[in-house]
């Protein structure tokens, strides 16, 4: 049974810098198993201004007790596609596995959009917060062969990936705290 996950969040600071975080946002102290980042491929269509980028990731992986007798390679590439739509204000990241998928593919769409306030609405205020809104669709499914495996590897796939969530997030905003820091040291 494939196991899915939708998750919701407000970042509150503005679309643009979410979205250059998420370019920045390895290494971070909450990733240590992530050992590389590597743009792949870039292209920005000269009509719309959409830019799209493949990035590969190699991650150390985190294996199961009942799953290290049978799989000697922990590591594990990461494909992302994303595409940036500037005019719209949205970025959509596709990320999924490439080792380890016919035990486990774990596809995961996040998009940032940005949000207008009420209170930015209103021109005569000046405390107006920018809010990014991040969707995080998430699927789970094992080709194993057989049911109470797969059925154990999907809900493992799950319980790690809602954990890894809260970490995560702690990531992007430890990225973007720093974006802060470097953007008013060096207005000073």
């Amino acid at each position: 049974m494939v196991q899915f996950l939708t998750l919701g969040a407000q970042i509150q600071h503005s679309w643009p810098n979410v979205t250059q975080a998420v370019w920045q946002k390895y290494p971070n102290p909450f990733a240590s198993h992530v050992l590389s980042s590597d743009v792949v491929d870039r292209t920005v269509d000269p009509v719309t201004g959409v830019m799209t980028t493949t990035r590969l990731f190699l991650k150390k992986g985190v294996m199961p007790k009942w799953g290290r007798s049978l799989f000697k390679v922990r590591d594990a590439f990461i494909m992302e596609q994303s595409t940036v739509d500037p005019r719209t204000c949205t970025m959509v990241t596709v990320t999924r596995n490439l080792s380890h998928k016919k035990i486990m593919l774990v596809e995961e769409t996040q998009t940032y959009t940005s949000l207008v306030p009420q209170s930015a609405l209103d021109a005569s205020r000046s405390d107006a917060v920018p809010i990014t809104q991040l969707r995080t669709d998430v699927r789970i499914i094992s080709n194993t062969g057989w049911a109470p495996i797969k059925s154990r590897i999907e809900g493992f796939g799950l319980t790690k990936f809602q954990a890894n969530t809260l970490r995560s997030s702690k990531g992007l905003l430890h990225v973007l705290e720093n974006m802060s820091k470097q953007t008013q040291g060096g207005t000073s």
